[in-house]
C-alpha cells in the first residue's frame, strides 16, 4: 500500500514540475499568480459585474490603498494588483479602463467596480451588468 502511495506522489510531482505554469493558475483565488506565462494566457472573462457599497469608501484595499469611490478600480478574484482591465458592458458597448487593486470573493461576479466606474459605464441603477473583461 506505501509502495502505491509514494509512486502516486512522485507521479502528481512530475506533472506538477512539467507545467508550472498550469500549477500556478489553478491556486487558491486570492493568490497571485508568479509567473508571466498566466498573466499572458489570459485573454478575456464574462461574467457579472456590480459595484462596491459606498461603506467601503476609505477602507483599505487588498493592495494596500485607500479605496476611494472616485477612482477607476476594481476587484478580481486573481488578477495581479494594478493591471488594466477593460470593462465591456454586453448590452450597450459601454467601455471603460479600471486598474485592479482589491480582491473579489464571489461565484457569481466577475468583477466588483468603483461607483465611479459604475456610473460611466450606466449600470448604476440595475447594480448588475454582464460585462466583457479583456486586457487594458
Amino acid at each position: 500500500m506505501l509502495k502505491h502511495f509514494v509512486i502516486a506522489v512522485v507521479a502528481v510531482s512530475t506533472v506538477l514540475m512539467a507545467h508550472p505554469g498550469d500549477a500556478q493558475a489553478r491556486a487558491q483565488p486570492g493568490s497571485e499568480p508568479q509567473t508571466a506565462v498566466a498573466e499572458a494566457s489570459w485573454l478575456s472573462e464574462s461574467g457579472t459585474a456590480s459595484y462596491y457599497r459606498s461603506s467601503y469608501n476609505g477602507r483599505r484595499s487588498a493592495d494596500g490603498s485607500r479605496f476611494s469611490q472616485k477612482a477607476m478600480t476594481a476587484a478580481h478574484a486573481w488578477l495581479p494588483f494594478g493591471t488594466k482591465v477593460r470593462v465591456t458592458v454586453a448590452s450597450t458597448g459601454r467601455t471603460i479602463v479600471v486598474t485592479i487593486t482589491d480582491r473579489l470573493h464571489s461565484r457569481h461576479r466577475v468583477v466588483d467596480l468603483s461607483l465611479a466606474s459604475a456610473r460611466q459605464l450606466g449600470i448604476v441603477h440595475q447594480g448588475l451588468a454582464e460585462v466583457t473583461l479583456m486586457p487594458g
